[in-house]
């Protein structure tokens, strides 16, 4: 099915009856023949129940673990989100995660870790953005409404962290719970859909060697906050003030 061809209305109220289910329905209907079973995760948002700044989702990756020429986290996430698109040119495919290597010139020592959108506090992208498609739920999570983005770019050239892509073909069999369409704007939401239904980000659950960690940086209870209280953690661009929900550690 292309979803380019589903109307507005249809789409808000198909996205709407997914935000229902998420919220804590054990099995729902989607759809004549299209259920989603929900599975058991910790604290899914009550139905209606907006996004809190009580939370600060975010991601804490450990570059010690991470293995070049693994890109597990990668394939996850194209499965998850239903990037399956193939652009002549590979540079305008859509990369919501990417894997890159670093070598520290005066060292030598390497490293290889994901790169993605990394949910600024203060996001560049949303203050670039003339219609307000670009924005940044209560929780932290960064988001493209895909309802309302005209394709303008200017949030692609704001992002120190070259997170965010251009769709610049018709799309076909996606995720209905991630709708994309052809001249929008889009990036990592985190997993939004599944976050929301008390999951984890997809790349997170892929890692084989349980190098990402997700979870509330504002929760001092929390294994993430523990751990960014305790060890050495890397902000890329710190010098930026961005106030990053994803941190680096090992780098």
């Amino acid at each position: 099915m292309s979803e380019d061809r589903i109307e507005n209305k249809s789409r808000r109220s198909f996205v709407g009856a997914a935000a229902v289910a998420g919220a804590g329905v054990g099995v729902a209907a989607l759809a004549p023949g299209l259920k989603l079973i929900e599975v058991a995760g910790a604290a899914p948002r009550a139905p209606g129940e907006p996004a809190s700044s009580a939370v600060r989702w975010g991601m804490l990756i450990d570059t010690t673990k991470c293995a070049s020429g693994c890109d597990a986290c990668v394939k996850a996430c194209a499965t998850e989100n239903g990037i399956n698109e193939t652009v002549k040119d590979a540079r305008q495919g859509s990369q919501w995660i990417r894997k890159i290597d670093l070598k520290d010139p005066k060292t030598g020592q390497e490293h290889s870790l994901p790169m993605l959108c990394q949910h600024c506090e203060h996001p560049p992208c949303v203050d670039v953005c003339p219609t307000g498609a670009s924005m940044k739920r209560a929780d932290g999570i960064v988001l493209v409404d895909r309802h309302i983005c005209i394709g303008c770019r200017y949030c692609m050239m704001a992002c120190p962290y070259k997170a965010r892509s251009l769709v610049h073909m018709p799309l076909t069999e996606q995720n209905p719970l991630v709708p994309r369409g052809q001249g929008c704007v889009e990036a990592c939401t985190f997993c939004v859909h599944r976050v929301d239904r008390g999951q984890e980000p997809a790349c997170v659950e892929a890692c084989p060697e349980k190098a990402m960690l997700f979870g509330n940086l504002n929760d001092p209870a929390s294994e993430i906050a523990q751990r960014v209280a305790k060890e050495k953690t890397t902000q890329v661009r710190a010098d930026l003030k961005l106030n990053l929900g994803v941190r680096y550690q090992g780098i």
